[in-house]
């Protein structure tokens, strides 16, 4: 199932838990994402806004994929599930 995200703390929030899942730590996906750690932290928690292209790196480095899809109504269950 793919992950709904509409704020960047949800975006950060789905790269962490998929950097996790490889057992990467962030050090590892900014080397694999040509980024700094730093960078990753950053978008992790959202605490300044990331440039597209950043994001996008990380996504490639992390085999994802951004698309773009008509808004939904959404399930609360979905948002949930991200936190």
């Amino acid at each position: 199932m793919a992950d709904l995200a509409r704020t960047p703390r949800q975006i950060g929030t789905i790269i962490q838990r998929t950097r996790k899942k490889r057992g990467w730590t962030q050090s590892d996906l900014a080397a694999r994402a040509g980024l700094r750690q730093a960078t990753i932290s950053t978008i992790e928690t959202a605490e300044t806004p990331a440039k597209l292209d950043t994001i996008l790196a990380v996504l490639a480095a992390l085999d994802l994929e951004f698309q773009i899809a008509p808004r939904s109504l959404g399930d609360n269950a979905d948002i949930e599930d991200l936190f």
